[in-house]
């Protein structure tokens, strides 16, 4: 991955951030007959930087709900599974979109295909993770003057369409062009034969989310893995530097001055330490910090801290550790993902290749945190992880892709697709009683879009899946 100088990212976002095109579908004051038009340069330096920025703010929240992070408070909303209006999550994921779609459209009046194909390929992305979270959502309607109300696309047809854009992009990047991507893109600066595995690998994330439905088609998931991540160098992130820093990181240092967050969840830390699964991880002190003893101590989602009488009681986000220094990446999509993916998509159908799969991903990860060669070996000569193809389950699978998904919001989509089976996960303290004792599985409309386009928001509750969560 081209990395961009510190100097030269600061310089791009100030000179170009603000020139970015205005938020069609969220901004009801834009005049259509004075548009400001940016430049196709100024909307990939926002997108490609906003596309990361929605990966943490979505993450914010569904961390909790995978029970990587724990509120340090009682009953706190995000915690218990509460209805929680997330406009600003939302407003940001819309922003980022509104600004692909008129770089879409730019880069094919330009005759700029490459930068074309990366927008839709992002496009997918924010698209993804909107309808992962909420289903059904504005798409067709959302991005003119037409409406300030725009209709809800069903959530299936918007997968259809997250795909048809990744085959677009696909096609788009394959192709000569007269315009290449240059340094404003934030996560590959330019190369276009990253973006291409980026836009395979990711088909191969969604695709593989029809896993309880009658459309899944593994074969389909392991063609595109063919085309996707050849190792770690590939990875789509963003990485920070000194004039903005990594956003787990502010909630590290937030933490630090009182401003209380990135609290680790005992789920986590007791799948990690030995206690859930009988072995120690040695990922632990590399992803999150130790209480002031040495200890690695977590907070039951739910309940809070009880009586801790200080910070150091608990464990929690620090700068320093892999996810949370100020100039950490954030992570997008990864080969170490993929060959969760692809252990999965092989499982039923080539085990040995599932197999060698499960095993590369955990490597893979070790090693892009940082774990030791020697731990990495130890690990993964462990009979407990070790356990052989024939012996493999699909729960080595999934317990071993939610340590390494730390933060990132597809865990919430695995979780949701594996029923929260996870060993000893119960749901939090307190829970929210609407739920009736069961994890949430979307979350509700913010209650922007219920003021201003209520007639057009579907009527749903936590407990109402999305399409692929059969």
């Amino acid at each position: 991955m081209k990395i961009l100088s510190r100097t030269y990212k600061f310089g791009l976002i100030a000179g170009l951030l603000f020139t970015t095109s205005c938020d069609d579908y969220l901004d009801i004051n834009d005049n259509p007959n004075n548009p400001t038009e940016a430049p196709i340069a100024a909307l990939m330096v926002n997108t490609s930087f906003e596309s990361a920025q929605n990966t943490f703010r979505v993450g914010s929240f569904t961390s909790n709900y995978v029970q990587y992070l724990a509120s340090p408070n009682a009953a706190s909303s995000s915690d218990i599974m509460d209805e929680v209006s997330y406009d600003g999550t939302w407003a940001s994921l819309y922003d980022a979109m509104t600004d692909l779609s008129d770089l879409m459209a730019q880069a094919e009046a330009d005759g700029a295909n490459h930068y074309q194909g990366a927008a839709q390929i992002l496009m997918a992305y924010n698209l993804g993770l909107t309808v992962d979270a909420w289903g059904g959502v504005p798409y067709s309607e959302a991005f003119n003057f037409a409406t300030i109300t725009p209709s809800y696309d069903d959530d299936a047809q918007l997968y259809s369409e997250i795909l048809g854009l990744l085959d677009a992009g696909i096609n788009n990047l394959s192709q000569e062009t007269e315009v290449s991507i240059g340094n404003d893109d934030f996560i590959y600066g330019g190369d276009a034969s990253n973006w291409l595995k980026f836009g395979n690998m990711l088909k191969a994330r969604y695709l593989n989310h029809y896993s309880e439905t009658g459309s899944y088609d593994p074969n389909a998931v392991l063609a595109a893995i063919d085309n996707g991540f050849d190792s770690s160098d590939d990875d789509a992130q963003v990485e920070y530097f000194e004039e903005q820093f990594n956003p787990w990181a502010n909630v590290a240092i937030n933490n630090a001055n009182l401003l209380l967050g990135g609290w680790i969840s005992e789920q986590f830390i007791q799948a990690m330490d030995g206690t859930t699964y009988g072995y120690d991880d040695p990922r632990l002190p590399l992803m999150v910090g130790a209480t002031d003893e040495g200890e690695y101590v977590g907070t039951e989602n739910g309940a809070g801290r009880g009586n801790a009488p200080e910070q150091g009681a608990r464990s929690t986000l620090e700068t320093g550790d892999y996810y949370s220094s100020t100039l950490s990446p954030i992570l997008m999509a990864t080969y170490f993902e993929q060959k969760f993916i692809e252990a999965e998509a092989a499982f039923t159908i080539d085990k040995a290749r599932s197999y060698d799969a499960y095993l590369e991903a955990i490597r893979a990860h070790m090693s892009k945190i940082g774990v030791e060669q020697s731990e990495i070996d130890a690990y993964l000569s462990n009979p407990e992880v070790a356990v052989g193809a024939d012996a493999l389950t699909i729960d080595d699978i999934f317990r071993e892709k939610w340590k390494a998904m730390f933060l990132h919001p597809e865990s919430w989509t695995d979780a949701r697709r594996y029923d929260y089976m996870y060993e000893d996960f119960t749901v939090p303290a307190n829970l929210n009683p609407a739920l009736n004792g069961q994890f949430l599985v979307r979350l509700v409309y913010p209650d922007s879009e219920q003021s201003r386009n209520g007639s057009n928001v579907p009527d749903v509750s936590l407990l109402d899946p999305i399409f692929w969560d059969e």
